[in-house]
Order: structure tokens, then sequence, then C-alpha cells
């Protein structure tokens, strides 16, 4: 299918997931700066949203953050970004709860 919409193309490290998108991102603990922004390479290669907190890597502190961090970049409640996978690594994927198309284009603008 040519053309389709947002929902249907997946980017580097986003995709289309049940309820909203999917965001692979590699979090930064303990950054002098937060801030969310840029694609850097996983351990294979692969994109993911760079994502630096300014918590520590303890107690799930800097996963909150970043769940945090990404919510405010999206401008989607803090309640809408949820982990699926990696909740104790740096590389994480997140579910991000809304509408794909919106997401996505608001995405898109964090690694212009």
């Amino acid at each position: 299918m040519e053309g389709g919409t947002e929902r249907d193309r997946p980017s580097a490290f986003r995709r289309p997931h049940p309820g909203g998108v999917a965001v692979a991102i590699r979090v930064q603990p303990r950054a002098r700066r937060a801030g969310v922004g840029g694609a850097v390479p996983d351990a294979a290669g692969a994109p993911r949203l760079r994502v630096a907190v300014t918590e520590p890597p303890e107690d799930s502190r800097a996963t909150r953050a970043a769940c945090a961090a990404l919510a405010a970049a999206l401008g989607v409640p803090a309640r809408a970004v949820t982990v699926l996978h990696g909740a104790g690594s740096r590389e994480k994927l997140l579910l991000v709860a809304g509408v794909v198309d919106t997401l996505a284009a608001r995405l898109g603008t964090l690694t212009a």
C-alpha cells in the first residue's frame, strides 16, 4: 500500500502499537542537562531516541524521569507513557498512549 498515513509508517525508533506508539529510547542518567531529542544507535546499531535525565539510575528514578520527559516533549500527560520493555536497562521500549498520527508527527519534530 503506497502513500498511507503516519499510522502505517514506522520510523527508525517508533512503530504503531495498539493504543498508541511504541518508542525505542536510550536513557542517559545523571546528565548535566535533561532533554529529549536526537537519534543514537543502540548496541546493535539500531536507532533510538535519546532521553537525557538528571536523576540517577537507582530505584527506577531515571526510568520515571525518562517517561515524564518524553510525555512533556510530546505534550501528553505523564500517565500516557508506560514501559513495555527494559525497565532496568538504559535501552527501553515505551508505549505512548494516544492518537498515532498526532504522536508520529510530534516524534518527527524531536529528531529534526
